[in-house]
């Protein structure tokens, strides 16, 4: 199980107004541990198998962004496509790229196999959390804010379509996890609720 092992922010800073977008932003990384926290204070997310990738997006521009800053937009036209038309000026969206097994579950080999083949039409991009939008700073947000603010962004998507919200759950991390083990997904990611985003593998 992966976990982010974070306290919560004592002040939240405001978000900051006229903020420049930024070329790149290191991903925040996760910490290993055996047990998912308890707590209301923790969210639960389903920890996909693929390639973690911002998206940056500025005048209708996308730039797909690796965890290393390398530009990989190419590889993944048809995800900067959609998120090129969304009603946004500009934004820096964290995510996962992936390819779903007819079970639902996402699996790696399945998306190496998917981009050998140039069937990039398979992709499938989990948004999970929002840095920047259309001059606004996040970052300083509190998480439930982000997710919030992103999950309005796309409308609620479900279904099909390259661009889908990845959900959460607050508390209850333990039967989270069981049930994410019972359906063979690669795990959880637990973070607080309350956290700012920081751009480093953190444990706190």
């Amino acid at each position: 199980m992966m976990g982010t092992m974070r306290r919560r922010s004592a002040a939240c800073e405001p978000a900051s107004a006229h903020a420049l977008l930024p070329d790149f932003i290191p991903p925040e990384l996760a910490t290993l541990v055996d047990q998912p926290p308890g707590g209301g204070a923790w969210l639960h997310e389903i920890k996909f198998d693929g390639y973690r990738t911002a998206a940056r997006v500025e005048g209708g521009r996308v730039r797909l962004l690796t965890r290393t800053g390398l530009d990989w937009t190419a590889r993944f036209r048809p995800i900067a496509t959609a998120l090129g038309s969304l009603p946004i000026k500009t934004a820096y969206v964290d995510g996962e790229v992936a390819v779903l097994g007819p079970d639902g579950v996402t699996s790696f080999a399945a998306l190496q196999d998917t981009l050998s083949k140039g069937h990039a039409a398979d992709l499938v991009y989990f948004a999970f959390d929002l840095l920047h939008l259309d001059g606004l700073d996040l970052m300083p947000l509190p998480l439930i804010e982000r997710k919030a603010t992103l999950k309005k962004l796309l409308g609620r998507r479900r279904g099909g379509g390259p661009i889908r919200y990845s959900d959460r759950v607050q508390g209850q991390g333990g039967a989270f996890y069981a049930h994410a083990c019972k359906l063979g997904l690669e795990g959880i990611v637990s973070k607080l609720a309350g956290s700012p985003y920081r751009p480093r593998r953190t444990t706190e």
